[in-house]
């Protein structure tokens, strides 16, 4: 918890109106002293000391002292620890920053974002901005001349960032300021515009987005149906619909998805039945209300009928249309135990009830199955990860064989079997250690996230989708805490785009998978205990 100086000091003007006039107790004029001097002190305390520190727990921990401390000296204090190689120590300094609620601090972070040439200090700047929702500028300085020049920065990063805290500003020059950038260079940068424009629910967006259906690069195309999907216009439909007729892949699915938003209809991923419905209702055709959109939605829950989409894979009951696909499989020590609710598991003609035998029989029946145009890779992670290949390749009968071989090797490391071993002082055999569960490990290694500092370099990611098995709780790694795990996927997955589908197997809480599916735009199944 942060000091709440700006709290007391509103109280005692509040308790005491003559304070702002000059007229001050003695008991008033202590309190405030005390309080402003506490503030002082903090600051004086952190340069003295964060400099010192060399662990990075350490380090965020004497950067988040300075929260609640909402001072000028605050933010001249974490202006250089925007720039630290440290990724957790930076983010902590824009978390201070964009808490900070007094006009005078605010006013510094804009007057230094107009002054300072570093990209990481504005990029930080701008994600203070962004998250602490700043609107009022200076005397001096407009925050929307500031940005606006901001968005043609020389640095891809810093343009994007400036989109986010465009949208915060929501002025109506915002839209107009942020559609140029739809064709920016930088594929990011014009996915970042997009759903700028959507989040203004510009329409704006209508052109740009529908040029967009034709970007290379498929994050882009991404944001431009998820921006037609928002800003729900009949112009958007028919062309929509045609590049459903050319898209391969998981952007199928995000097509009819927004088809459905814009028409209320519900044809799936269906384009003969998309290319029926416009052909014969185009002409007087008019977009629903939001309340005749929610009553249409209500009678398909009820009477939707269930089908296979063509082509579409299916690993645990849970369908794609994708054909860029990592599967993900827990082979910790816990995957050698039992499965609990064996009846759930009767018809599948699995050669045992331990988890690791049902996720290996699945998966090589889903492997089996692959259509030849589909590039798939698998990992398997417990303490380390490891992959049957180094990228992603086509499903072709060879290639098959080779991953059903490979995932049929496959063991629990470590496991409760190994356990006597270890009690003999057979460590090295009983291998414990490496049989723990690296859930950060196996999300960034499948996200294909370079190294820390680098999560946005390399956003052009080979997969579109991924598949991942867990049985437990993380236990090891950099992050084991789930909300730690949540947020990083969620930084690395921004631009990447890639859509997470989690299968939970066990008795541990599946809330974290539930919310890594639900974040990451992908379905949760829970096969039991």
């Amino acid at each position: 918890m942060g000091r709440p100086t700006s709290t007391l000091l509103l109280l005692c003007l509040a308790l005491c109106p003559s304070l702002a006039l000059g007229g001050v107790t003695p008991l008033v004029r202590a309190s405030v002293d005390v309080a402003l001097g506490e503030d002082d002190e903090i600051v004086k305390e952190f340069k003295k000391y964060f400099r010192k520190y060399e662990d990075t727990p350490t380090r965020v921990e004497a950067v988040m002292a300075l929260d609640g401390v909402d001072s000028v000296a605050v933010v001249d204090a974490l202006l250089p620890v925007l720039q630290d190689k440290e990724v957790e120590v930076s983010r902590a300094a824009v978390e201070v920053l964009a808490g900070l609620e007094s006009a005078a601090a605010r006013a510094r972070v804009w007057t230094l974002l107009d002054k300072k040439k570093a990209e990481a200090v504005r990029v930080g700047l701008l994600q203070a901005i962004s998250k602490g929702g700043y609107t009022l500028g200076t005397e001096d300085l407009d925050p929307q001349e500031v940005l606006v020049e901001l968005l043609e920065d020389k640095s891809w990063q810093v343009r994007r960032k400036s989109v986010a805290a465009v949208v915060t500003l929501g002025s109506e020059q915002s839209a107009a300021a942020i559609a140029p950038l739809c064709s920016d260079k930088e594929a990011a940068v014009r996915c970042s515009a997009l759903e700028g424009l959507a989040q203004l629910s510009s329409e704006l967006v209508l052109a740009p987005a529908l040029r967009a259906l034709q970007d290379s690069v498929w994050q882009v195309r991404a944001s431009a149906i998820h921006a037609l999907a928002r800003v729900r216009h009949r112009d958007s439909i028919g062309p929509l619909i045609e590049r459903m007729k050319v898209e391969e892949g998981r952007l199928v699915k995000d097509l009819g998805d927004a088809l459905a938003e814009i028409t209320g209809r519900d044809f799936g991923q269906r384009t003969e039945a998309w290319t029926d419905f416009w052909g014969q209702y185009s002409e007087r055709f008019e977009i629903p209300t939001d309340e005749e959109l929610a009553r249409l939605r209500e009678v398909q829950r009820q009477r939707r009928e269930e089908y296979s989409p063509p082509g579409a894979i299916s690993y645990h009951g849970i369908e794609t249309p994708s054909r860029s696909i990592l599967f993900v499989i827990d082979v910790s020590g816990s995957m050698e135990n039992l499965v609990i609710e064996t009846e759930r598991f009767e018809d599948g003609e699995y050669p045992s009830y331990a988890r690791i035998d049902i996720v290996k029989t699945e998966l090589a029946r889903t492997l089996k199955n692959l259509e030849p145009y589909v590039r798939f890779n698998v990992f398997a992670f417990a303490t380390e990860l490891k992959s049957w290949k180094k990228g992603l390749v086509s499903a072709n009968v060879l290639n098959k064989s080779s991953s059903i071989d490979w995932v049929g090797k496959l063991e629990a490391i470590g496991g409760s079997s190994k356990e006597d071993l270890a009690r003999a002082g057979l460590v090295g055999s009983a291998n414990l250690a490496a049989g723990k569960t690296n859930t950060y490990a196996a999300l960034m290694g499948a996200l294909e996230v370079a190294g820390q500092g680098m999560r946005d370099e390399h956003y052009e990611v080979s997969v579109d989708t991924i598949f991942f098995l867990s049985d437990g709780r993380p236990s090891h790694g950099k992050y084991v805490d789930t909300h730690d795990i949540l947020r990083e996927v969620r930084a690395a997955n921004e631009l990447r785009k890639v859509v997470i589908h989690t299968i939970a197997l066990g008795e541990f809480q599946k809330s974290f998978m539930r919310s890594l599916a639900r974040e990451n735009g992908g379905v949760f199944v829970d096969l039991g205990r």
